[in-house]
């Protein structure tokens, strides 16, 4: 599967890319996750946004947080990729695109997230470790895990 990617700030976005990426975030943590959430927080808009494409659609994302935005490190978020591309490897090339992108854009190693536990394992792949306890956020548990 031939992907294109791309890294944008929010105001580069088109009104068709931003429908897309709100319409896969909704898809996945939404529907299939069956959680209702505030998934638009205020942090879409200072956030670069990294997408795969596979033509038009849209197949895999996350959002890079600056240092400063949501933790004094920069962030990965919204790590979410398509049922089509799902046992494909593109979520692990996707995080490790985000991780290298965080590294240029904002000059740090140091990234903290909010993982699902479930997802402990995937994380601790790319040199994530758990320093939190197990907490709750919409009836998920989640830990934050530090990469440094």
């Amino acid at each position: 599967m031939e992907l294109r990617w791309t890294l944008k700030k929010f105001e580069e976005l088109t009104n068709i890319e931003e429908y897309k990426i709100l319409q896969l975030r909704s898809a996945v943590f939404v529907v299939e996750q069956n959680c209702a959430f505030q998934d638009i927080d205020d942090n879409d808009q200072a956030s670069w946004h990294l997408c795969a494409w596979h033509n038009d659609e849209l197949v895999a994302y996350t959002r890079l947080l600056s240092p400063g935005t949501s933790y004094t490190e920069a962030s990965v978020g919204r790590v979410v990729s398509s049922k089509i591309v799902r046992g494909k490897s593109i979520g692990r090339e996707l995080m490790q695109r985000s991780i290298d992108a965080i590294h240029i854009l904002f000059g740090t190693s140091a990234i903290k997230i909010g993982a699902q536990l479930y997802l402990k394992k995937f994380y601790e792949s790319f040199g994530f470790k758990q320093v939190s306890d197990v907490y709750l956020e919409d009836n998920i548990e989640h830990i934050k895990m530090l990469h440094s």
